[in-house]
């Protein structure tokens, strides 16, 4: 057994430290008040795993390194500090896309490295464990790669958010994902078999656009957290290929927390694995006659300065914020019109769905971006709704689906069984939107023409900006 040196032992000793960051900090996470800490203690964790990796002895030149940390720090500081908060999901998509690609390239590089040394007789063949870890690398960061990516694109809406479908699909992408398992196993078997190994490549290339395709957009954010996960075992699947060991444990932390979370995320709609990969959800509605066979209702609209007549003597009142007032970036108007609502003597509070936006957490960042005490957030479903029971005003802002009364009513909805909130228990509902279309998901909302909701048409920031506008003209009036 070889004595570990100094060097070896000082690595060891970052990767150690580094691993305490990362586990550190994803435990602050966990709380919204210690987020900036985590992240920073994240950060902490990753300069210390860099360190260790820059001392490993086998490194014979930093040329390369060196350019490669040059360019990456040209590219992604800067992407980083233009990235609007209304792109972050799509950002963390691309993102997800190029961690994918580093731990793809580490596993053909090291296979082709390896493959080539045996052939010519100088080192004994690949052990199955060593085949098994890097065929498992690969295969879900091919997966990935083409995965995010396609996430990506539905997010930043150059291809459509509704499903992308052909008949027989699920069957099709079930074979291929068959196939790719299959290749694995004969990897495994015969890790010389290199035409198993780039066979799977290839097809995880595939299934990452296959998979995702289908998938419609209003259920992305289950799918980012998939193929987080997905990034992470790949990560530390690459750890145990190169014996890097807080590859593994990094990895282990992603790829854990990622699948958590999408745990978490589907419960939150009520919906399985299954129905979210193979489901097909946000297909576009068929032509046909309403539910009652009766004739469509149509939405009442009120102008801003009514509503804000009524928000002003308001004693009570609900902002339910969606993704339409992050893309407005309205979130500092709405603490304004807070602001003016409590002076007046009214409360208000903040009710946030756990798959509000296009990622999780995306509408906490984005309240807390404008300064809104975390204190006024409802994240429960249940305890928001009751809290509406006995609101005087509700106002949606540029949210659909988390307030769909078909989810509880409507058991042909797709949306059917996941918990929404109930905004129309409560006196009055002033629903902010851009125009009458369907929300992300394509799904109809019937909340818009319910006897208690009144419609306020236009831009998000817009829109609030009249009702701040017309409040303060009311207190100048008195």
């Amino acid at each position: 057994m070889n004595e570990l040196t100094t060097r070896d032992l000082i690595i060891q000793g970052t990767y150690l430290v580094a691993s305490i960051f990362f586990v550190l900090g994803l435990r602050s996470l966990t709380k919204p008040t210690q987020a900036r800490l985590g992240m920073q203690q994240a950060a902490f964790g990753m300069l210390f795993a860099v360190i260790g990796t820059l001392l490993n002895g086998e490194i014979l030149s930093y040329g390369w390194i060196i350019a490669g940390l040059v360019i990456g720090t040209a590219i992604g500081y800067p992407m980083a500090m233009k990235v609007a908060m209304t792109s972050m999901p799509q950002f963390v998509a691309f993102s997800h896309a190029f961690g994918a690609i580093a731990a793809t390239l580490v596993g053909v590089v090291e296979y082709r490295h390896t493959h080539t040394i045996n052939a010519q007789g100088i080192m004994p063949g690949m052990s199955h464990g060593v085949a098994a870890a890097i065929g498992f690398e690969v295969l879900f960061g091919a997966l990935t790669v083409t995965g995010s990516f396609m996430a990506f694109g539905k997010l930043q809406e150059l291809i459509t958010g509704r499903p992308i479908t052909f008949p027989g699909q699920n069957a099709f992408n079930i074979g291929l994902i068959a196939a790719a398992f299959v290749s694995l196993g004969v990897l495994v078997y015969n890790p010389d078999a290199a035409w198993a190994f780039y066979t799977m490549v290839s097809l995880g290339l595939f299934l990452g656009v296959s998979m995702v395709l289908p998938i419609g957009g209003g259920d992305m954010p289950v799918v980012i957290s998939l193929l987080n996960s997905y990034a992470g075992l790949a990560a530390s699947a690459t750890g145990f290929a190169i014996g890097n060991n807080v590859l593994i444990i990094a990895g282990a932390l992603e790829g854990a927390g990622g699948f958590i979370l999408s745990i978490m995320m589907s419960k939150a709609m009520n919906r399985s694995f299954g129905n979210i990969i193979f489901g097909a959800f946000g297909s576009a509605p068929s032509a046909g006659a309403k539910k009652d066979g009766g004739p469509a209702k149509e939405a009442k609209v009120i102008t801003p300065e009514d509503a804000a007549t009524q928000l002003a003597y308001a004693g009570s009142v609900v902002v339910i914020p969606g993704y339409g007032m992050a893309v407005a970036q309205a979130q500092h108007t709405c603490r304004e019109l807070q602001e003016l609502i409590e002076k007046k003597g009214g409360k208000v509070a903040y009710a946030i769905h756990p798959v509000a936006g296009r990622m999780p957490g995306h509408l906490n960042v984005i309240l807390s971006e404008a300064g809104i005490d975390y204190g006024a957030l409802l994240t429960d479903v249940e305890d928001a709704n009751r809290v509406l029971l006995t609101a005087d005003v509700v106002v949606i802002i540029g949210a659909n689906d988390i307030v769909n009364p078909d989810a509880e009513e409507d058991k042909s909805s797709p949306l059917f069984g996941m918990p929404i909130f109930r905004p129309w228990t409560a006196k009055t509902v002033f629903v902010v939107k851009r125009g009458k279309g369907t929300g992300f998901s394509g799904v109809e909302n019937p909340l818009f023409t319910k006897d208690n909701t009144l419609m306020i048409y236009g831009d998000a920031k817009g829109v609030l900006g009249n009702l701040v506008k017309e409040i303060k003209a009311l207190d100048e009036g008195h």
